[in-house]
């Protein structure tokens, strides 16, 4: 790097500080609300995928209640080549629950591939009110696997959900029927099977998802409470949730497993394929938004050299008369650029992550996300490589058109106009 045209662009920028710190204001302006604007929105996107991946099986194994593919007059003999119209059709005669489920289970927890196993047994009932019964759904969940795998504990507000497995015949009410029913921890509330027959349960905690529609009905007990509302055997299981080491390969084991235990398997990405849409959408217009705030800046500076070319027509022509090249030109206008990038640049990613961190210092609370305090963001280090790099080809590219403009200039014809 030749010291005399560093020294000359130096020259050239203090004798124009005031515009080219506004340039490198506005470098940093963009650079900062880059950071920030991902950051929070990558955050964002974090939390509402964990609000459902927390929650969500990987893949689910069950038995859904279907009408039988094949119909009696399909496989009666003389009626082959005959189309048979069947309105109607009543589900099949099996169970709701897994057959053999222990064994699957440990197939499953045996399997390389996954994480971890939790049973679950989902029984529908009626919450007691006096003379009211409530449409609501007990969860039997085992308690270990549900908060390992599934961050129960986060989401029961009171009380401690391993009392589940302490205390006999305990439940743990979601916040909406809770409120409807006035019921509160210790208190005894009395839930009926879809047999008619009563049970009485002891509330140790309360539940609160964030979907009020959910809170209303959802409550969770152990396996063995619920097993006992449907007078069913400890086998009975009609849910099997399988967290994997890779979410991608949910969609092909989830077939592989339907085909293996001879059940109905759904995988997490066709269960929530919207969700990850919006995501998607989402994060793509972050980007777009921070981006363009890097090209407005660059036009700036654009701008800026433009019109300090224009200026400096005399002094370029004394550079070019006294036997700097084109080239040498050139490269003080580009050295010119480069120094606004650099500064405003690194001043941009300090002060975007610190404008990251002040986001997520503001409290954040909403009867919704129990589980959040402060507004959410991400300290993804790609960000702010994308911005440094986008800082200095922006401005590079901002230098460059003036510069060669620059460079062309013929000294004798700005010596004659002066």
């Amino acid at each position: 790097m030749n010291k005399l045209i560093v020294s000359i662009s130096i020259s050239l920028m203090i004798a124009r500080l005031k515009q080219t710190l506004v340039a490198a204001i506005g470098v940093t302006f963009s650079i900062t609300m880059f950071i920030a604007l991902l950051s929070f929105m990558a955050g964002l996107n974090d939390l509402l995928d964990n609000l459902i991946l927390n929650r969500t099986p990987h893949v689910r194994l069950y038995n859904e209640i279907l009408p039988s593919k094949n119909q009696p007059v399909d496989i009666a003999k003389g009626t082959g080549s005959a189309y048979n119209f069947i309105r109607s059709i009543k589900p099949k005669n099996q169970p709701i629950e897994i057959r053999n489920s222990a064994a699957v289970i440990r197939a499953l927890e045996s399997d390389p591939r996954v994480l971890g196993v939790a049973p679950k047994t989902t029984v529908p009932v009626f919450y007691n009110v006096g003379m009211i019964s409530l449409t609501g759904v007990v969860s039997g969940i085992d308690v270990d696997a549900e908060t390992r795998l599934f961050t129960f504990s986060d989401y029961v507000v009171e009380g401690r959900p391993t009392d589940l497995k302490t205390v006999p015949n305990s439940i743990v009410l979601g916040i909406g029927a809770a409120e409807k029913m006035i019921a509160k921890i210790g208190d005894v509330v009395q839930v009926t099977n879809s047999t008619g027959q009563q049970f009485p349960l002891k509330v140790v905690g309360i539940f609160q998802s964030g979907i009020q529609d959910v809170d209303k009905v959802q409550s969770y007990a152990s396996i063995s409470t619920t097993q006992k509302l449907m007078g069913k055997s400890a086998s009975y299981i009609t849910d099997i949730q399988v967290k994997l080491h890779n979410l991608e390969t949910a969609p092909k084991l989830a077939k592989e497993w339907s085909a293996l235990f001879d059940v109905d398997a759904i995988d997490i990405q066709t269960a929530n394929s919207q969700f990850e849409t919006g995501s998607s959408v989402r994060t793509l217009i972050s980007y777009a938004v921070g981006i363009t705030l890097l090209i407005v800046a660059g036009f700036g500076i654009y701008n800026i050299l433009n019109m300090m070319i224009y200026e400096k027509m005399d002094s370029i022509a004394i550079l070019k008369a006294t036997g700097f090249s084109g080239s040498d030109v050139n490269k003080v206008f580009i050295y010119i650029a480069l120094s606004i990038g650099i500064f405003g640049g690194t001043l941009g990613l300090l002060c975007g992550l610190g404008g990251t961190y002040f986001i997520s210092q503001i409290p954040f609370s909403t009867a919704s996300l129990p589980t959040v305090k402060t507004y959410p963001v991400n300290y993804n280090p790609i960000f702010y490589v994308i911005g440094g790099v986008f800082s200095i080809v922006t401005t590079y590219l901002a230098g460059y058109f003036p510069s060669k403009k620059a460079s062309k200039i013929d000294p004798v014809e700005i010596i004659r106009g002066k």
